[in-house]
């Protein structure tokens, strides 16, 4: 007998974890090295362009609806794919990483729908990405129960009927999978979870009467929508299942893709799902592409971007029409809120918080929206049956009332919040927070009773940078400055060694979490991921 053909891509300085190689296998790997030498190639290509728009960006202080696909947008004739039986009621969404308490309680939430989330809800470490890729397998194969060791509870996942349907979110075009790599290059990180992903359980989801659902993060142009679809298509053709069983839901959330969505949609139609209207990616891509646009592109505290914004109503209200015109479900953001299990006050608040949140877009016209802890479930269905009833979605409601214009879009001058100190305060102490427990293998992390995830970091960051390269100053009389920052950090540092202890402080990142946020806050260059060098960081 021949020895086995060796694998095509290697796993480097990764611990060897138990039941690895379920995950990768040969075939698995295979598979994933084709993505990786057919589609890597554009992807690189791509990323380039997003440096050329960016500069365009910083040239002009502007951004306007593409002229070469007017076309597209204009021709009211072409819809998206029906939607599958599966994703056609998504009225709530429940999100978070795929550890496997996670998954469980995510699927026995009673939301509909649970977005499994490899990318900001989840620190890559290899024992996440492996872990989470076993998660998923056992969930399906109803073999994910287990018993925590610490709490000694039992998990285990509630009849068929009844669980949350899967739609998985890789990590972004941007960043790459560095403990696997093919001819010692990495190998990008989306098509790893992507291609694990699919090549295991796409099968096994069909038979369920389900399919390989996704949400596609970070999307900047159409033609990235596009080389996702290149991507459906392969990949669909190599298992050998029908065209059209990948579905994809694309997050609207950095500000160029907002001027695309018609061409987005366009490019996916075959696998097209839905979009979905993010809060803090968005602002923060805001922040990235405008930094140099003066002050009228400053954005005041980040709790004070609300979604009434006029430049986020715009956003949304174009996003309903856009999505409703083409057949496509729209999906609105995030309750972020963490009921506290001492203070029933401050849930009270926060809960009327969060109805008022849903009822806003139930009444907008999306179709469902996202939730953040089971606890928020019975609210935001609440708010959504009082508009749906029985119907599974409103994409019949086609907001023919809706007119954006291009500078509509960006106008972040129309706000009346302006900088507060306090708000630079905040973006320090969520910051340092955040990075620490990213930095030890944490995505998702309770932060003053809201769970946030890497865009949290990167809204904070970003404005950190953005205050003090436009020497805002603050209502107290105290001009944004770097020396500035650095004495608030200083003085959250020691808050947190008080707060938590020495043995605690010391066997933490808080020390690198603490210089790695001023090197992305302070730096005269600006990063355009804070992920990328915390990504060099990273424990695992």
């Amino acid at each position: 007998m021949s020895a086995p053909a060796p694998s095509p891509l290697a796993v480097v300085d990764a611990e060897t974890l138990p039941r690895q190689d379920e995950v990768l296998s040969p075939p698995a790997l295979a598979f994933v090295a084709e993505l990786h030498r057919r589609f890597t190639p554009r992807r690189d290509e791509l990323l380039a362009r997003r440096g050329e728009r960016r500069a365009e960006i910083a040239r002009t202080s502007t951004l306007d609806f593409r002229p070469e696909t007017a076309a597209v947008r204009e021709d009211d004739s072409w819809r998206v794919a029906p939607s599958p039986a599966a994703l056609n009621d998504r009225r709530v969404e429940i999100t978070g990483p795929t550890d496997r308490k996670m998954t469980i309680n995510a699927l026995n939430s009673g939301a509909k729908i649970w977005l499994a989330d490899f990318e900001d809800a989840s620190a890559p470490t290899w024992e996440n990405v492996i872990n989470g890729q076993l998660n998923l397998r056992d969930a399906y194969a109803r073999k994910v129960d287990f018993t925590d060791p610490t709490s000694g509870k039992s998990y285990a996942l509630k009849a068929a009927d009844e669980l949350a349907t899967v739609v998985m979110r890789p990590r972004g075009w941007h960043l790459d999978e560095r403990h696997l790599q093919f001819e010692g290059r990495a190998v990008p990180g989306a098509l790893v979870d992507f291609g694990l992903y699919f090549f295991h359980n796409s099968q096994r989801l069909i038979e369920l009467g389900k399919g390989p659902y996704f949400y596609l993060p970070k999307t900047e142009s159409y033609l990235e929508a596009r080389l996702w679809n290149e991507v459906f298509v392969f990949a669909q053709e190599y298992v050998g299942i029908p065209q059209g069983t990948v579905r994809a839901t694309v997050l609207i959330e950095t500000i160029t893709a907002a001027y695309e969505m018609d061409e987005i949609l366009y490019e996916l139609r075959d696998h097209a799902s839905g979009l979905n209207a993010g809060r803090w990616d968005y602002l923060f891509s805001i922040v990235k592409n405008f930094r140099d646009g003066g002050p009228k592109f400053v954005l005041p505290d980040r709790n004070a971007v609300t979604m009434t914004a006029p430049f986020m109503r715009a956003y949304t209200e174009l996003l309903v029409r856009t999505c409703h015109k083409r057949g496509a479900h729209a999906i609105g953001g995030m309750a972020a809120f963490i009921p506290s299990r001492r203070d029933p006050e401050v849930n009270k608040v926060a809960f009327a918080k969060v109805k008022d949140d849903k009822d806003r877009e139930a009444a907008d016209g999306f179709d469902g929206s996202w939730v953040a802890h089971p606890d928020l479930v019975p609210i935001a269905t609440a708010s959504f049956d009082a508009v749906l009833g029985e119907r599974p979605n409103q994409k019949d409601r086609l907001r023919e009332d809706v007119s954006v214009t291009a500078p509509e879009l960006i106008a972040i001058d129309s706000l009346d919040a302006k900088p507060t100190y306090q708000g630079l305060v905040g973006a320090v102490q969520v910051g340092i927070r955040y990075i620490e427990a990213w930095l030890r293998g944490l995505g998702a992390v309770a932060i003053f009773n809201l769970m946030e995830d890497a865009a949290t970091a990167e809204i904070s960051r970003s404005q950190i940078w953005q205050w003090i390269n436009a020497g805002v100053v603050f209502e107290n009389g105290e001009t944004a400055t770097a020396d500035l920052v650095r004495g608030i950090a200083a003085e959250e540092l020691t808050a947190i060694r008080t707060e938590i202890g020495d043995e605690a402080f010391t066997a933490g990142a808080w020390q690198q979490a603490h210089d790695l946020l001023l090197t992305v806050a302070l730096d005269e260059s600006y990063e355009d991921f804070l992920t990328l060098p915390a990504y060099e960081q990273l424990r695992g």
